[in-house]
């Protein structure tokens, strides 16, 4: 593992916190996009130190997931949370 993808990891930490404990559900949302962008970036990174072009396939497919996942849970929220 590279020290580039070590940083990344590392900057992934507070993130989680903020992901666990955060004080809203938007501030949540907010930190599992961003968490799922870093994991984007860390598995880019693999895919160019290993010169494996098919890595980057699943990045594409992890961050469209990752896209809908918010776009959903958003939708969700904006509509009240479940709480009627």
């Amino acid at each position: 593992m590279t020290v580039l993808e070590t940083l990344v990891l590392c900057s992934l930490v507070p993130v989680l916190v903020l992901l666990w404990r955060g004080p809203t559900a938007w501030d949540r949302l907010l930190a599992y996009n961003t968490a799922s962008n870093r994991i984007v970036i860390v598995i880019c990174l693999v895919a160019v130190g290993t010169h494996e072009t098919m890595v980057l396939d699943v990045a594409i497919g992890y961050a469209a997931l990752s896209f809908l996942g918010v776009v959903i849970i958003s939708r969700f929220l904006e509509r009240g949370g479940g709480h009627r």
